[in-house]
């Protein structure tokens, strides 16, 4: 049986020029210029340069259209910016931009490729070789299955082999610099390495043999069933082969000379110390100079002068309207966008301030999100969005906002201390372990507990994993 029925309901939504300004607030400063480049290009009413301060021109300009989306920011984000100071009133002409430097070299394929002039090849077999080299990955690698690179020839250039034939050819591109390229895997490629050393030294002889017959013993670091199974007795002989493969390059291919771009970290803050006293600033780049086109508005003024109101007149108006709407809108949510990055900034500072003092990272505090989405009675997601992709420039350095947020641990006093000291505390340990002996999760955990830090074996895994610190059995050292 239909039944026809009306529900009322009430939904929050966000207007598309709220959802813009959302986006406008995660873009680090880095992006904002590419951001602002792209408005000043498809709305001919938004221009670069400092907006003209007529009070007469402003109210005339103000009684012309309205800004509908302006009161939508500001209920969305109602905050106050004043005491807080802009580093420079947009950018600074006198500051010289930094252009990345590029290292002048071949990529790692060009060198391939260059490097197969000295063998003595056929156009078959270079169309082999070179469709091999295709397929080696930036590390030095050539991961596809030789079966899957017989078939791409066959679809793909019209030529017909099989893996045996390929197979001889990549054995004569692993002899190309540098050593261990083209190899299949892991152990291939220290074996290849191995192969160029001095074949008369016996480390050499042997590190040899534990690569080839006891890998997966020495990937586990069972050096004792390495000595059982080659019958080495002198562990100092031994020790020494294992070094010889522990100097070897695990990825090939990044010793290549690619052609890099160095990346320089743009500060979004800047954070400065004044006997004593901290101030906050904006990156310049995060207030670009923006205003209003004159002409876009006069042309609205005249129209308001004039008697034709034809329709293509109007269309034109409702577009010139459009734009200037848009371009007030824009500015405005530049604007926005600088008094939520400084008040988020500064309740951070607020929050942390023994650690900007002094630069202790012992005095770091446990803080989450919310702690500062409280203090600033904003949003968690706008919070985070700022926290995203955002430095600060102190006096100790560049950091992440990221950095300054941490879990809470619980000590037997009582107190809560940051996961961070607690990750510190644990490196401390474990770098200072019996090497021969590496400590167990368990034992770490009992060792923390000794020190005043009460986390599960769990936690202490999850920590370490955190730490790039490996199982005790793959620290084991002879």
């Amino acid at each position: 049986m239909q039944k026809l029925s009306l529900t009322q309901s009430l939904q929050q939504k966000l207007s598309p020029q709220q959802i813009q300004f959302i986006k406008l607030l995660q873009v680090p400063t880095a992006e904002l210029e590419a951001r602002v480049e792209e408005e000043l290009e498809v709305n001919p009413a938004l221009e670069e340069g400092k907006e003209e301060k007529e009070a007469d021109d402003q109210d005339d300009f103000e009684d012309d259209f309205e800004i509908d989306d302006r009161d939508g920011i500001e209920e969305y984000l109602q905050d106050d910016y004043a005491g807080y100071k802009m580093q420079g009133d947009g950018r600074n002409p006198d500051e010289e931009d930094k252009e990345s430097p590029l290292s002048v070299g071949k990529s790692l394929h060009e060198q391939l490729i260059s490097q197969l002039g000295y063998l003595k090849l056929n156009e078959r077999e270079r169309v082999l070789a070179k469709q091999l080299i295709g397929s080696i990955d930036a590390d030095g690698y050539i991961r596809r299955d030789l079966e899957a690179i017989v078939n791409d020839l066959a679809f793909s250039q019209g030529v017909e082999t099989d893996e045996e034939e390929l197979e001889n050819i990549l054995f004569k591109i692993q002899g190309f610099d540098p050593a261990g390229i083209g190899a299949r895997n892991l152990q291939e490629c220290l074996s290849l390495q191995l192969e160029r050393k001095d074949p008369e030294s016996e480390e050499i002889q042997i590190a040899i043999r534990i690569i080839d017959t006891c890998f997966n013993e020495f990937s586990k670091k069972h050096y004792e069933k390495i000595s059982r199974k080659l019958g080495i007795n002198d562990e100092q002989l031994l020790r020494e082969s294992i070094y010889q493969i522990t100097k070897l390059n695990p990825k090939p291919g990044g010793t290549g000379e690619e052609i890099v771009k160095t990346q320089y970290i743009i500060p979004d803050f800047i954070l400065s110390n004044n006997n004593g006293k901290l101030e906050l600033s904006l990156n310049s780049r995060n207030a670009p100079q923006l205003k209003v086109s004159r002409s876009y508005s006069d042309m609205l003024q005249a129209y308001d002068k004039s008697d034709k109101k034809d329709k293509k007149l109007k269309e034109t108006v409702s577009f010139i309207k459009q734009k200037l709407d848009s371009a007030k809108w824009f500015i405005d949510a530049i604007r926005q966008r600088q008094q939520t990055l400084l008040n988020t900034m500064q309740a951070i500072i607020d929050f942390q301030l023994d650690y900007f003092q002094e630069g202790d990272e012992s005095k770091l505090r446990p803080m989450i999100l919310k702690d500062i989405a409280d203090r600033i009675q904003m949003d968690i997601s706008t919070v985070s969005r700022v926290a995203s992709s955002k430095s600060i420039q102190t006096e100790f350095g560049v950091f992440p906002l990221k950095y300054f947020f941490s879990e809470g641990i619980a000590t037997e006093s009582g107190e809560d201390v940051s996961s961070r000291e607690v990750k510190n505390k644990l490196k401390e340990i474990i770098d200072g372990e019996e090497k021969t002996k590496p400590l167990s999760d368990e034992k770490l955990e009992k060792l923390l507990k000794e020190n005043g830090y009460t986390i599960a074996r769990r936690t202490v895994a999850k920590y370490r994993e955190q730490l790039n610190i490996p199982v005790a059995r793959l620290r084991k050292e002879l």
